[in-house]
C-alpha cells in the first residue's frame, strides 16, 4: 500500500473530509491517506486530533513528518492559497508527487516559486480545478473557439478558479488582458486571449450551476454543462499522477490561471478598464 499524506491549514474542511474515501475506492485500496498535519485547529468544526481519530488518519506534529512518512503528498488548505508557500514548499523539496489543491497560488508570483522549487528539486508537482476534467468540457472540440461565457455559483476569491480553469484549457494559455465589469454581489471578469478570443466569467448565486456557452468563428454555439462525476475522474487523474509522476496539466496553463486571477482582482479596482497581463 502506498501512504498518503495530507498538509492542511486545519483538517477538518470539505476537500480533507471526502478525499481519503474517494482515493481508497479508486485505487482498491492500493493508496491510502495515512497522515496527516494542521497548521491549526478548525475555529468552527473538529480539532484535528478530534478529525483524525474519526477518520483513523495519524495525526503527526510537523510536515517534516508527513514528508518523511509518505509515499505522495497532497497539500489542501483549498480556501486559503496565500499558505501554500509555507504548507509546500518542504514537500517540493522531497523529490515525491506532490498535488496541490486549488488554488494553486495567491499570485503569479508564488506560481513561478512553487514550480520553479519543484523543478530545482525534480518533484513532480501539479494542481488544477476538478472542473477541468468534466467530460462535457474534456469532450468539446477546441478548434475554432471565438468566444466564451461562463457562468457559476460563489465568490470571486474562491470560485472564479473553477471557470477559468477549464477556459484556460479550452482556449490556450495565452490571456492579454481583463477587464472587470461586475457588481459587488455579482462578480465578473472579461478575459481576452491572443487572436481577438475572448471569454467572460460570471459569478451569481449559489443556486446558479456551472455552465458555459461557446461560440465558434463558424457561429456555430453550444452550450456545455458539467453532470459527469468529475471528481471521480479527478481522483483518477490524481492517482496516475502519483503512479507515472507526469503532471495532468502543463505549469504554463497553471500560471496563466493565477495571473488571470490575480489581475482580475486588480481590475476590480478599476472597473471597465482593459489590464495587460505580464
Amino acid at each position: 500500500m502506498k501512504k498518503i499524506g495530507f498538509i492542511d491549514y486545519y483538517l477538518d474542511e470539505w476537500h480533507a473530509e471526502k478525499y481519503p474515501e474517494w482515493i481508497e475506492n479508486a485505487s482498491n485500496g492500493v493508496m491510502k491517506v495515512t497522515y496527516a498535519y494542521g497548521k491549526k485547529d478548525s475555529e468552527k468544526g473538529l480539532s484535528n486530533a478530534d478529525w483524525c481519530e474519526k477518520k483513523g488518519i495519524q495525526l503527526l506534529c510537523s510536515i517534516d513528518e508527513v514528508v518523511e512518512k509518505s509515499d505522495y503528498l497532497i497539500v489542501l488548505s483549498p480556501d486559503n492559497p496565500e499558505l501554500h508557500e509555507e504548507l509546500s514548499i518542504l514537500p517540493l523539496q522531497s523529490g515525491k508527487p506532490t498535488y496541490v489543491d486549488k488554488t494553486f497560488a495567491p499570485d503569479r508570483k508564488t506560481a513561478l516559486l512553487l514550480f520553479e522549487t519543484a523543478q530545482r528539486y525534480g518533484t513532480p508537482l501539479y494542481s488544477t480545478s476538478a472542473l477541468r476534467f468534466a467530460t462535457e468540457y474534456v469532450e468539446a472540440d477546441r478548434e475554432g473557439i471565438e468566444t466564451i461565457c461562463s457562468v457559476g455559483p460563489g465568490t470571486y476569491e474562491n470560485y472564479s478558479i473553477h471557470q477559468i480553469e477549464p477556459i484556460v484549457s479550452l482556449m490556450g494559455c495565452e490571456p492579454k488582458q481583463v477587464m472587470y465589469f461586475g457588481t459587488p454581489k455579482s462578480p465578473a471578469l472579461l478575459i481576452r486571449f491572443a487572436n481577438g478570443r475572448q471569454a467572460t466569467i460570471n459569478h451569481f448565486g449559489w443556486e446558479c450551476p456551472f455552465r458555459m456557452t461557446l461560440n465558434y468563428d463558424s457561429c456555430n454555439a453550444k452550450t456545455l454543462k458539467p453532470e459527469s462525476d468529475f471528481f471521480e475522474i479527478f481522483i483518477k487523474k490524481m492517482l496516475t499522477f502519483f503512479e507515472t509522476g507526469e503532471p495532468m496539466v502543463n505549469p504554463s496553463e497553471t500560471i496563466a490561471i493565477i495571473t488571470i486571477i490575480e489581475y482580475g482582482l486588480k481590475a476590480r479596482q478599476t472597473p471597465y478598464r482593459l489590464v495587460d497581463l505580464p
